[in-house]
């Protein structure tokens, strides 16, 4: 067998015909060939896009960028987007969002700091034992995960309760309002 890089992989022993025996054009199967084998299959399968030919010589077309607008029905939909967004109802999602993600984090970050900069500056109060060989860095350090696990589960439960319904009626919204643009279709 040979490998990508030309040279043979088998050592040549135990075969009833060594490779040195072997005419120098020939292949591993005995066909002539003054081109190399490969036996990966990925090797000929390039991705299209990077600059192999079609197989009529031709590099392959070039994708269109996705924000090109060829006719009026793109520009109308992204206008139908903008209004989307400029509404009253997209507005007060993300309110929510925010009202929750930035107290949210901003807590999070100060707790996090707090038990770096209380781990480097006071070892000794890390140190001090609460129960047996438990102690205060122990504590804090679980405390990390438990409020990690808090929070995500508060996020959660936040955008089921207060989110949720609203931004799937935008999508909605959204949809049948993209849609009537593009003419009905479905």
């Amino acid at each position: 067998m040979q490998s990508s890089n030309g040279r043979r992989r088998d050592g040549g022993g135990g075969d009833s015909e060594s490779s040195a025996g072997r005419h120098e054009d020939q292949g591993e199967y005995g066909t002539a060939s003054r081109e190399a084998r490969y036996e990966d299959p990925w090797y000929d399968a390039l991705a299209s896009g990077w600059g192999e030919r079609d197989g009529t010589g031709e590099p392959p077309p070039a994708v269109p960028g996705a924000r090109t607008e060829r006719d009026g029905a793109a520009v109308r939909a992204r206008d139908v987007y903008l209004e989307v967004q400029r509404s009253a109802a997209f507005q007060e999602v993300r309110s929510r969002y925010r009202r929750f993600v930035v107290p949210g984090v901003a807590v999070f970050l100060t707790w996090y700091v707090g038990y770096v900069v209380a781990a480097t500056t006071a070892p000794g109060l890390m140190a001090r034992p609460v129960a047996g060989a438990v102690n205060v860095a122990m504590v804090a350090g679980l405390g990390q995960f438990l409020t990690t696990f808090l929070l995500t589960w508060a996020y959660a439960r936040h955008a089921r309760l207060r989110r949720d319904r609203a931004a799937l009626e935008l999508r909605w919204d959204t949809q049948e309002l993209t849609r009537g643009v593009q003419g009905g279709a479905s």
